[in-house]
């Protein structure tokens, strides 16, 4: 059962270690393939291709023997109908024995932030030591179907006994085959887009189009920074098969423009006042990610030292449409409050980037008193250091694959922990329906 959401002045204000119950989980290793623009390319490959290569890639920089993993789960949002249990299949063309068990999980944009949850489950519960979570999308290539229509009428065919009845059936056929449907850009609920519940947002939490345009050339700088300094240590190289034969080796949405440039595009949902464009919110992208999640006693075994512990994490949903991407504000003291934490303890953000106008109404949120009062029943959290958030990029430039994003941001925050020397470090994400996630991971050694 979930906690009543308390005060955060009630919150424990300084911990030197966080509340610890049963056994300590840790993060092993986290790999992901480049992020690139949909289309690019990866164009002639498939989601459970970039799957099979996250997971071949994280096995190489482990050297785990495959049958030492338990369980594999794998997140992913638009799925190939062919290919429904993605991380089965993309498990057995890796190599994996056909005695691991493996299943899909979808969530939108916390897909594979599902898969970590369920693998810190199962090793809590003594079902498994050693699980792989991870994801997968594939934009430049999703299942565009028939009408209902048109569909109903093809399996009838199957049934038709004359010619009469299949030249009629046919004719329906034809009628219909040019209405195709293509997979939902809007919630099913409200009807409305999330480009548009990001412009309302905005607007709600007075977020300008100048400050927008200026936090996507920050994402894309500090990108390009952490990438030519060589700290997006979770990229493994994807080779390319075909005529064009290729070694992929990098993010390629990385784009450091103006602000002179940035304000010069036009709205892209609401017109002509929206604030949302093209280059401050997140792009198609094809990607895939996988991470080894352990017990601490079996990561020390078999002769690993860990990256991070993975300690509590939070799920929450609200409102789908006046809240559709609110959940960060929500989730980020939640999880705090579970490990009896302060947002002053914490030296490491990771919040998902679906627009820069849905981070900043966030974090504008979470210090409005007003709106922690009315919605979440407790004193504000108040104004979350900005050069503790995303100090390398995040998904407006390095991309955002909806299956891949959470083990992309679980990795950078174990890393940046290292790096910077900090203890704590919450990832946040919203999540299409009103959802969004929490984590808390703490520095391995500190």
């Amino acid at each position: 059962m979930l906690r009543a959401a308390q005060p955060l002045q009630n919150v424990r204000q300084a911990s030197s270690a966080v509340k610890r119950t049963g056994k300590n989980v840790v993060l092993v290793e986290a790999v992901r393939t480049p992020f690139l623009l949909a289309g690019t390319a990866y164009k002639d490959m498939m989601a459970v291709d970039l799957q099979k290569e996250a997971l071949r890639a994280l096995m190489k920089r482990t050297q785990l023997s495959h049958d030492k993993v338990n369980h594999i789960i794998c997140g992913t949002v638009i799925q190939e109908c062919r290919t429904s249990n993605i991380a089965r299949e993309a498990a057995l063309l890796a190599g994996f024995p056909d005695k691991v068990p493996c299943h899909t999980v979808t969530l939108a944009c916390i897909s594979s932030n599902v898969a970590v949850a369920d693998a810190i489950g199962m090793i809590k519960s003594d079902y498994a030591d050693a699980v792989i979570a991870g994801g997968v999308e594939f934009m430049s290539d999703v299942p565009i179907r028939y009408n209902r229509k048109a569909r109903k009428a093809m399996l009838g065919l199957q049934k038709a006994k004359d010619a009469g009845s299949k030249l009629k059936i046919a004719g329906e056929i034809a009628k219909n085959l040019l209405s195709p449907e293509l997979p939902a850009i809007a919630e099913f609920s409200s009807g409305e887009t999330m480009g548009h519940s990001a412009d309302r947002l905005a607007a709600a939490f007075k977020v300008s189009r100048k400050e927008q345009d200026e936090f996507a050339i920050r994402s894309h700088t500090k990108a390009q920074e952490a990438a030519k300094a060589g700290k997006l240590k979770d990229i493994e190289p994807v080779f390319i098969e075909g005529k064009k034969a290729q070694t992929v080796k990098e993010d390629n949405g990385i784009r450091v423009g103006t602000i002179e440039k940035l304000s010069s595009l036009k709205p892209a949902f609401i017109k002509p006042h929206g604030t949302i464009t093209a280059a401050n919110a997140s792009f198609l992208t094809d990607g895939a990610s996988a991470c080894l999640v352990a017990s601490e006693e079996w990561a020390l075994a078999n002769g690993y030292k860990p990256l991070a512990y993975l300690r509590e994490y939070q799920f929450v949903a609200q409102d789908p449409k006046d809240q559709l991407l609110l959940s960060p504000a929500y989730a980020i003291p939640r999880v705090l409050e579970k490990a009896g934490l302060s947002v002053k303890d914490i030296s490491v953000f990771e919040i998902h980037e679906a627009f820069a106008g849905q981070v900043l109404a966030n974090l504008n949120a979470m210090d409005s008193e007003e709106f922690c009062q009315k919605w979440m029943k407790r004193s504000k959290v108040g104004r979350l250091d900005m050069n503790k958030i995303n100090a390398w990029g995040g998904s407006l430039s390095i991309g955002h694959p909806f299956g891949a994003t959470g083990v992309r941001l679980l990795a950078h925050t174990a890393h940046r922990l290292k790096e910077e020397g900090g203890q704590y470090g919450v990832i946040a994400a919203c999540a299409a329906g009103g959802h969004g996630v929490g984590m808390l991971v703490e520095a391995y050694g500190k």
